[in-house]
């Protein structure tokens, strides 16, 4: 993707040496002088060293040699490796009130980003934008690209595994056994409809029941619908189970549960397997579109013999006081107006 140039007023205000930058060139001659001008400036706006000449757009170079007196060309024989340069970036560091990030700040650092930011934030270029913003707040020169990586990569895991603690904890010990179990592939005789009687010996588990798709819209798909609902209401779900995390984050986890196999579930962690598999099933009672969009048209359709067997079924997982949204004109049970 190209460049935008720069107009004059960013080389005016961001590649300008200023009065005490002028004092630290001034002793410097030919490539040296304008091997440290440049960097100098770029630190300035960037706060970190450019890692090459290529990070260094040509109309700035060519208006700070013009105002240190050296010839743009001059920067092409400046050795960007070895002792020269290394002297020159700790002079602009002491200069600038930077240090460079040592073992103490990456702990500290990746500390910061699992506390504050990977918990409501999981998109690991996200994470890495707050660290680069740590680090200028904190005049610390960033880390390279690699040790980046490999900060933020610990803060998410740090982050994920505070998280699920958290999360796996609030389930009973008995949902938490059903949630374990259902990764295991167990058949879950308590996890059928309440007085229902176990679950046929060869019906699918519970999470693979969630996340197939229903099908056409009629009385067969709402019934299993409601199969579906009362089969993760048996688990025993809190309400508020995930009340206090970031929604984008209960998405992520209910997206990996929703295409991890049970045999990659069960290599996870109980905690982030209890989570992974909480995040599916509590999304399907506390929403479940696809259950709404199901009764809502099929009880439009008919209230036929054939669908009263749906709907008393229904009206034994519904509360009592209605649901606005499950609410449907009536057709008249005989002519004439509603």
């Amino acid at each position: 993707m190209a460049r935008t140039p720069l107009d004059l007023d960013e080389l005016v205000e961001h590649w300008t040496p200023l009065k005490d930058e002028q004092a630290l060139v001034s002793g410097k001659r030919g490539a040296t002088r304008l091997g440290f001008a440049v960097p100098l400036k770029f630190y300035t706006q960037y706060g970190r060293s450019p890692r090459n000449r290529a990070e260094l757009p040509g109309e700035a170079v060519e208006f700070v040699a013009r105002q240190v007196q050296v010839l743009a060309s001059e920067l092409e024989s400046y050795d960007w490796t070895g002792r020269t340069v290394e002297y020159h970036r700790a002079q602009i560091r002491e200069h600038l009130g930077f240090s460079e990030c040592s073992v103490a700040d990456a702990e500290k650092l990746t500390a910061y980003l699992a506390e504050r930011v990977a918990h409501k934030e999981r998109r690991s270029e996200q994470v890495r934008v707050e660290l680069l913003a740590r680090c200028r707040a904190g005049s610390i020169e960033p880390p390279t690209p690699d040790r980046c990586d490999r900060i933020v990569a610990a803060a998410l895991r740090a982050a994920e595994k505070s998280l699920t603690a958290l999360i796996s904890s609030r389930p009973t010990a008995e949902s938490t056994e059903r949630i374990v179990a259902l990764a295991a592939g167990a058949d879950q005789d308590d996890a059928g409809p309440a007085g229902g009687g176990a679950e046929v010996e060869d019906a699918p588990p519970v999470p693979a029941k969630v996340k197939e798709a229903s099908g056409n819209v009629n009385l067969e798909t709402m019934l299993t619908e409601i199969d579906k609902l009362l089969a993760v209401r048996a688990i025993g779900l809190p309400r508020d189970l995930f009340i206090d995390v970031a929604p984008k984050v209960v998405a992520g986890w209910r997206a990996r549960a929703a295409v991890e196999s049970p045999s990659h579930l069960r290599t996870h962690p109980v905690p982030l397997r209890v989570t992974l598999l909480a995040a599916l099933l509590h999304e399907f009672k506390s929403r479940g579109p696809v259950y709404r969009r199901t009764v809502q048209t099929t009880l439009k359709a008919s209230y036929t013999n054939h669908y009263r067997r749906g709907l008393m079924k229904l009206l034994d997982v519904r509360p009592v006081r209605p649901d606005p949204a499950l609410l449907v004109p009536c057709p008249p049970l005989w002519g004439g107006e509603p």
